[in-house]
């Protein structure tokens, strides 16, 4: 049985496409049934609607992939009319992934999507906190301390804190955010790396630096997430170079309660249908009956 239980909701199991690789969903429907997912997280949302960032944003590297969109979408309110309908429209839970750049553009954000049907809101606290001088929230436990205070009495749907893996202590950080009010954690987000056209003798991407995912990072991610399992105690979904319903398993027997596939959409459209297909035929062939059989026994 492939089902798992996140905040008192039933999932058909634990794989839920990861924010800002499959858009709202719509682009994948012709290439499977959305339904299937275990859930959605959607787009990076932010206050006001965004251009996202200029020149390359997107770099093959060894084993992985950078980037620098730049959370280009639609704004919260322009997310609530034009895409939300659709998404709430599939039979699969759905997470609102939200970032910001100030304090007031958070609580506005989860004030709005309170009042929405979406199932659960995703904090992206990786985003650059303007008033800190361009450094993201999710670096030091103060400021994320104060990002998740600062949101808690706006909302009660359940809510997700997503880590940074540039964060200076993640076991600190994790152990903050739960503390300050977050009931779940979802890690970890892009690592900041750097790419350099040797042609030119310029960076890649205009903002220099970009974030890293794909296989590349799944070990440090998964180190990360069991780190996390051994702090806090609260459901944490793991994501960070999955490409295989193997990886899955890696993250589920290192504490996640779900997990999140990003970067491997890009370059197969159905490999969360595969995915789901290989954790069911595993369970079948080892007998095991629930996933929380396996789940965190990695200490």
């Amino acid at each position: 049985m492939t089902t798992i239980n996140l905040f008192g909701k039933t999932l058909k199991n634990p794989v839920i496409a990861a924010s800002g690789t499959f858009g709202f969903g719509r682009e994948y429907q012709k290439y499977m049934d959305l339904s299937a997912l275990g859930g959605i997280s959607s787009k990076g949302l932010t206050w006001d609607k965004r251009a996202g960032n200029s020149g390359q944003r997107i770099f093959e590297t060894a084993s992985g992939m950078m980037n620098s969109i730049g959370l280009q979408n639609p704004s919260v309110l322009g997310f609530i009319k034009e895409e939300l309908p659709f998404m709430l429209g599939l039979d699969t839970y759905i997470l609102a992934n939200l970032g910001g750049s100030t304090t007031e553009d958070y609580v506005r954000g989860v004030a709005e999507l309170d009042a929405t049907a979406v199932d659960a809101i995703e904090l992206n606290i990786s985003c650059p906190n303007v008033k800190e001088g361009g450094m993201a929230f999710g670096i030091r436990c103060l400021d994320a301390k104060s990002i998740v205070e600062a949101v808690r009495p706006f909302t009660t749907k359940p809510l997700i804190v997503k880590l940074s893996p540039n964060a200076e202590d993640i076991k600190a950080m994790a152990y903050t955010c739960a503390q300050a009010g977050a009931d779940g954690l979802s890690l970890v987000n892009t690592f900041n790396a750097l790419a350099i056209d040797i042609m030119t003798r310029k960076p890649v991407f205009h903002n220099v630096t970009a974030g890293l995912s794909g296989p590349c990072i799944k070990p440090i991610a998964l180190r990360m997430v069991r780190d996390v399992a051994l702090t806090v105690d609260i459901p944490i979904i793991g994501l960070g170079g999955i490409t295989c319903w193997q990886d899955v398993i890696e993250f589920i027997m290192a504490g996640s309660t779900a997990i999140q596939v990003g970067t491997a959409n890009f370059y197969d459209p159905v490999v969360m249908k595969k995915i789901i297909l290989g954790i069911e035929n595993f369970m079948q062939k080892e007998g095991i009956k629930d996933l929380e059989e396996i789940r965190g026994i990695i200490r």
